[in-house]
């Protein structure tokens, strides 16, 4: 993998402005609240500005539809990912997307493509429902529940199953329960990413060996399903990668896609269905018009509310491209080893990219989809998330089968607040709910 000598990117006056406070003041913000600390800092600097964090990186905020374009279609020999998203490699390890570029990169999307296609897609669709409605149906009606925990109960399973096609035993129970611990870390955990060294103390030593207990658990999966002999007739993405696959993966590789799946798969979407049903509950009339759709089966109508959520509510707030060369970005010439970030919840409030941004709009997304580089909670370019339709197709069964059974409301109409965790933002009390059993379901 290419490497750039961040001590290049040492010209402050080639960087767009930014706060001068340390590093350390800088990089507490954007690790713990970042999605204030990117408003703060537009309303500031304007609509490009740079943060400076630990590790001697410069990270150049984007939030311009035009020059976000520039990012996501200049050359993957330019804009690396990989770079970017060394804080999590602990986590995914070197042979996930998430850590790749170029051929390599290309090479592992497309022995993952296949088993998210179109085809796969409609093949997971019956699985996505029954266990939905395994779970909606242990449901306590009439009383405040968080919703987020339930929805991520859902999304892993939907994930173990579909995914590693893992249906029973006690090595599926631990796995379930060590996903569950590793996709929860707070701020201070993830930390602990950054700064290896600390895996020594605690908490960061308990992360730690989760993930060992992770990887024990998902190589012995791939070993027994690699001596199975009936691959052929199963059809979860393991399976496909270990027989219809044309490129052979190792067992390290395998790993490392399964587990970046496991934790960014049924996260990203457990937390993007959680605030959805936060603002349903808050809006009877936008419920109202759900329930409609649900009834007729219109799950494009009910994926038009979830979007629009996602745009006002995005999990993830920026992505990163590392510039692997000296190059011209948002009339800046950048020095090679700076951060280029799409600000992804702020060009998603853009008057400029959206129509009375600040408004609950489903519309704007009922068949048709927005300009390009204006909604982007799934990326964009060739690292655009690779299960995007995957989390849709699950959103949609999910929202379904709710909606159908039950009237969904809030114990207080204040808006949850955004709470970090890890690299996504989710809402600040869980996402706390009543559900009550609709009288015409």
């Amino acid at each position: 993998m290419a490497t750039v000598d961040v001590n290049q990117v040492s010209a402050a006056d080639t960087l767009p402005p930014g706060p001068t406070s340390s590093r350390i003041v800088q990089t507490f913000k954007y690790t713990v609240a970042r999605s204030k600390f990117y408003a703060d800092l537009q309303r500031k600097y304007g609509d490009t500005f740079t943060m400076r964090i630990t590790g001697n990186r410069n990270i150049v905020a984007l939030t311009r539809p035009e020059h976000i374009k520039t990012v996501f279609t200049g050359p993957s020999s330019v804009f690396h990912a990989s770079e970017a998203n060394k804080i999590l490699l602990p986590v995914t390890g070197p042979n996930s997307l998430l850590a790749l570029d170029e051929d390599p990169h290309l090479r592992a999307r497309k022995l993952l493509m296949p088993a998210f296609n179109g085809a796969a897609l409609r093949g997971y669709r019956d699985m996505m429902t029954d266990l939905t409605l395994a779970e909606i149906e242990r449901w306590p009606t009439g009383q405040v529940f968080a919703s987020q925990p339930r929805m991520a109960a859902i999304t892993l399973e939907v994930i173990l199953r579909v995914v590693f096609g893992m249906d029973k035993g006690p090595r599926l129970t631990e796995l379930r329960d060590v996903i569950h611990r590793i996709s929860s870390i707070g701020p201070i955990g993830f930390i602990g990413w950054a700064y290896p060294k600390l895996d020594r103390f605690w908490p960061w030593k308990r992360n730690k060996e989760n993930l060992q207990l992770a990887d024990r658990l998902l190589y012995a999966e791939i070993d027994e399903r690699r001596a199975a002999t009936d691959l052929a007739d199963r059809q979860d993405v393991l399976s496909r990668l270990l027989t219809g696959a044309e490129i052979e993966a190792t067992n390290p590789e395998l790993r490392d896609h399964m587990i970046s799946l496991l934790i960014a798969g049924h996260d990203t979407t457990s937390t993007a269905l959680a605030w959805t049903f936060h603002e349903l509950a808050r809006r009877p009339e936008v419920q109202r018009a759900a329930h409609d759709a649900a009834d007729r089966g219109d799950e494009d109508y009910l994926l038009a509310i979830h979007k629009e959520v996602m745009r006002l509510r995005p999990v993830v707030q920026n992505v990163g491209r590392t510039l692997m060369q000296p190059t011209e970005v948002a009339g800046y010439q950048l020095p090679a080893g700076t951060i280029v970030a799409p600000i992804i919840n702020v060009v998603h409030r853009a008057p400029e990219a959206h129509e009375a941004p600040e408004e609950f709009r489903p519309e704007r997304f009922v068949g048709k989809q927005p300009d390009a580089n204006t909604w982007i909670p799934f990326g964009g370019g060739v690292h655009r998330c690779v299960g995007a339709g995957f989390s849709l197709q699950e959103s949609g069964a999910v929202l379904l089968e709710v909606l159908r059974r039950y009237h969904v409301s809030v114990p207080s109409l204040t808006p949850e607040q955004p709470r970090s965790r890890h690299v996504t933002q989710v809402p600040g009390n869980g996402s706390r709910i009543i559900v009550t059993p609709r009288q015409s379901a």
